[in-house]
């Protein structure tokens, strides 16, 4: 006989599928069930990232097609990598991939040389400069939006932009830092008659280009850190009579740091897979071949050469994601210190 007050069942209580699943969601941690919350986006960004990364690692497992007829030809496993890897495609590619000798000359004209050149450059004096336009902004003075505002203009220039204004100032008889004029840097003897040909001098002017265009990045993001620090431990500083310097080491640079590794990694990525500034500048893929030019040049070029060109965006790829890896793990030891 029913009763004249119905007892209302709570989820989670009784049987059947649902109430299973209640009780199990009510049972996760809370680290748990934000990982839970996390697993679509997860699973969505995994699809996007990883599908084209197995794509081209299948693609690489194929010789370069013979015809034009098909995309690649037959399936020939890892000798694509060998052939890459001991330079028996070097003359398919504007530079070998990795040195093939111990000589200077060859240590200094691979793909992954120049690459590594240019990213450790860039990314150190974009820290430093960053770090210390970060710590001016910072300050309280007037006009400091304006200025925030100001740093940014050379980060929302486009790419093609930013190469024509430096090939304008290196190109032969028409830049102010070449020829005869007061600002030449070739009567200086710092560049050659010829600098956008030139492999040394064209890194140079590149990796200028770079840090004009992306130190406001790297400001920005540890702005943002330095905009997290309790200011109540300056005060208390100074009533303690710690100097300017101290301060910064014990105070700003710990809370921060966590801040400039993941500033760092995000620049890294981009300064890895260099490209654009090489041929909107004017230098070229045969003066300073890089990792991405390697991709770019043994797909586009007068044969299409898929299975290399996919095996070399492999290779760039992996070692991109092994330099993410080492920083991944100095960011947790550094948030676990």
């Amino acid at each position: 006989m029913a009763t004249e007050h119905e007892t209302e069942t709570l989820p989670g209580e009784g049987g059947g599928v649902y109430a299973s699943f209640i009780r199990w969601m009510e049972n996760l941690s809370e680290t748990q069930f934000a990982y839970f919350l996390l697993t679509p986006a997860l699973l969505l960004l995994g699809a996007i990232a990883f599908w084209p990364l197995l794509s081209t690692f299948r693609l690489s497992l194929f010789a370069d097609a013979i015809t034009g007829t098909s995309t690649v030809g037959e399936f020939v496993g890892i000798q694509n990598y060998l052939a890459v890897l001991t330079g028996e495609r070097n003359a398919l590619l504007p530079a070998p991939f990795i040195p093939t000798s111990l000589s200077v000359k060859a240590i200094f004209g691979s793909a992954l040389t120049v690459t590594l050149i240019f990213t450790i450059a860039s990314v150190f004096f974009e820290t430093i400069i960053g770090f210390g336009q970060a710590l001016v902004l910072d300050q309280d003075f007037r006009g400091r939006r304006w200025a925030r505002v100001v740093i940014i203009i050379p980060w929302a220039v486009p790419i093609v932009i930013q190469g024509m204004i430096f090939y304008l100032f290196f190109a032969p008889g028409i830049g102010p830092f070449v020829g005869e004029g007061p600002l030449s840097l070739q009567q200086a003897g710092i560049l050659s008659d010829s600098p956008l040909q030139t492999t040394i001098d064209a890194a140079m002017i590149t990796i200028v280009a770079d840090i004009w265009k992306t130190t406001a990045f790297m400001a920005l993001l540890i702005l943002a850190g330095l905009q997290s620090v309790n200011r109540d431990l300056y005060d208390v500083a100074r009533v303690s009579g710690a100097s300017t310097w101290q301060r910064f080491k014990l105070i700003t640079l710990p809370i921060v740091l966590p801040t400039v590794l993941v500033a760092m990694l995000f620049r890294t990525i981009q300064a890895m897979r260099v490209y654009g500034i090489i041929e909107a500048s004017g230098v070229g893929c045969s003066t300073l071949p890089s990792l991405s030019c390697l991709v770019v040049t043994s797909f586009f070029g007068g044969t299409r050469l898929v299975g290399t060109a996919a095996t070399v965006a492999f290779l760039t790829a992996a070692f991109i994601g092994l330099v993410v890896t080492v920083y991944i793990i100095g960011y947790a030891r550094e948030e676990g210190a």
